[in-house]
């Protein structure tokens, strides 16, 4: 049981620390099950890093540590040959950082959100959700003007066919086309080449996850699972 008392002492200082655990003792009334992060992170005070969370909306927190870590993984390749790609961009806020690398960058979406989930996807999801037009991510990415393939994964993944990769996002959420995404692309990705799926490790996304585990379960690349959600590996 919260105690009030406690609660407004800590609510009401003037030391950070303890608001935070105000913030806490409120969240472990409201959700218990919630996990409080440290506030005292370098890139919470990134100017450059917060104004492109602000264009996306994102500056909330619940896909920020996510997007820093896409950030900072895309070090890791610079040097490497090939375009970028996403599938599944919705408004656009990773393929903005997959960009910065200033490659051709590929976009496959059907821009009328989901398709219908399966079985396997759970319950959280329905079809049609995550809508974004094309002319909004267009907007959203200018002055980047990466290349867009409208239609269901996989129908347009023979557009790139004969293309080379250096960096493959996947964020559709579900089992099939998470699937459809890894089959084509893991042989498209260059050596030392960075692969991430978004969904990985959600409960709300067990589809997307089993998708990844069971094409990866013969492969010798090793699977990154990441804190804030997501997974990762480097292409051998």
């Amino acid at each position: 049981m919260i105690s009030v008392g406690r609660f407004l002492r800590n609510a009401t200082s003037r030391d950070p620390s303890r608001r935070l655990r105000a913030l806490r003792l409120a969240a472990d009334w409201l959700l218990p099950d919630y996990r409080l992060t440290w506030f005292q992170y370098d890139w919470w005070r990134d100017d450059e890093f917060n104004a492109y969370l602000d264009k996306f909306g994102e500056r909330d927190g619940f896909n920020a540590h996510r997007r820093w870590m896409l950030h900072q993984l895309l070090k890791l390749v610079r040097d490497v040959p090939g375009d970028t790609v996403e599938c599944g961009a919705f408004l656009g806020a990773s393929s903005w950082l997959m960009c910065e690398l200033g490659r051709t960058h590929h976009i496959f979406d059907s821009f009328q959100g989901l398709s219908q989930p399966d079985t396997i996807d759970g319950d959280h999801w329905q079809e049609g959700v995550l809508s974004a037009t094309e002319g909004a991510v267009l907007a959203n990415l200018a002055p980047y003007t990466p290349i867009l393939h409208k239609g269901w994964i996989p129908d347009r993944f023979s557009d790139v066919a004969d293309r080379r990769f250096v960096a493959v996002h996947v964020d559709v959420d579900l089992y099939q086309p998470t699937r459809d995404s890894i089959d084509f692309f893991y042989t498209r990705l260059n050596p030392g080449g960075l692969f991430v799926c978004d969904d990985y490790g959600f409960t709300t996304c067990p589809g997307a996850t089993k998708a990844i585990d069971d094409f990866m379960a013969d492969k010798p690349e090793t699977i990154v699972s990441m804190d804030a959600g997501g997974c990762f590996f480097v292409k051998t």
